[in-house]
């Protein structure tokens, strides 16, 4: 979804260096001077452009401009969800964000004076992340429900019509070439859960307008199973029988019944590592 790595100098002077989905490496000299707010985009992304109101997921790395120092970055914990607008990301975010697509690298450099910088002069790198499954198609068993997509990603199912399968099964749709998730990893993906025997759709992140974010630890246990060890990028079919608890994910009236949810997995983040998506 992104451009090759590179090392791009870009005035005011500022070294931006890294692989896609790992953090940036800055290099400027401090004190950096900052008058006024500047943008650049390091590389392009080839993703879609981001939907005026809609969601952006994200990671940021941001740098108190005086010395270099972190003040915050989400590489090491989870990307960050917002709405693409000016209420929602503030003056210089939304402004830096507005018109980009998914997959794209964007450096942002802000005085102390400017909305949401503080008391400080900023240098902030954004990484724009996808909010549905990216890689390629995966042959798929013909016993399962077939899985459609809107324009937007959203999945619906047809269902088979055959009797439930009894154990649990996690079928890739689209296989990414990411990350693979690791037992204790915090998972930020899409889902949408229907039920086996009508097809009908009884939950889902797509429906209230952003991804979420869960340690593998917190999750169902049919989740915690059916995705570890797959790849970021990927979307998987998981077939739940109702011997597994799904805990809040689950409605009252699909109590006892299997269950099917589709899952894209956006990013996976393991615990005390830094800047993996």
């Amino acid at each position: 979804m992104s451009a090759c790595s590179s090392a791009v100098t870009v005035d005011p002077e500022i070294d931006v260096s890294g692989d896609p989905g790992q953090a940036p490496t800055l290099t400027y000299v401090t004190p950096l001077d900052v008058t006024t707010t500047f943008r650049t985009t390091i590389w392009e992304g080839s993703g879609p452009e981001l939907v005026e109101g809609g969601p952006v997921l994200f990671d940021f790395w941001l740098e108190d401009a005086t010395d270099a120092t972190v003040v915050s970055q989400t590489y090491d914990s989870k990307p960050e969800t917002r709405q693409l607008t000016q209420e929602a990301l503030g003056e210089d975010l939304y402004a830096s964000l507005r018109g980009q697509r998914v997959g794209s690298r964007i450096l942002q450099v802000a005085p102390a004076s400017s909305e949401g910088s503080g008391n400080y002069p900023s240098v902030t790198v954004i990484d724009v992340l996808p909010l549905r499954a990216f890689g390629e198609p995966v042959a798929v068993r013909p016993d399962l429900p077939v899985v459609t997509l809107a324009a937007d990603g959203t999945p619906s199912i047809t269902p088979t019509g055959a009797d439930p399968p009894t154990t649990l099964i996690a079928q890739p749709l689209i296989r990414g070439t990411g990350l693979q998730v690791g037992a204790d990893d915090t998972v930020t993906f899409q889902f949408a859960g229907f039920g086996w025997a009508n097809g009908e759709e009884f939950d889902s992140s797509w429906a209230r307008g952003q991804p979420e974010s869960w340690s593998l630890l917190d999750l169902p246990e049919a989740f915690a199973e059916g995705l570890v060890e797959q790849t970021v990028g990927s979307q998987v079919e998981l077939i739940v029988p109702p011997t597994y608890s799904l805990k809040v994910t689950q409605s009252e009236e699909m109590s006892g019944q299997t269950v099917v949810y589709v899952v894209d997995i956006l990013a996976t983040r393991a615990p005390g590592t830094e800047g993996t998506s």
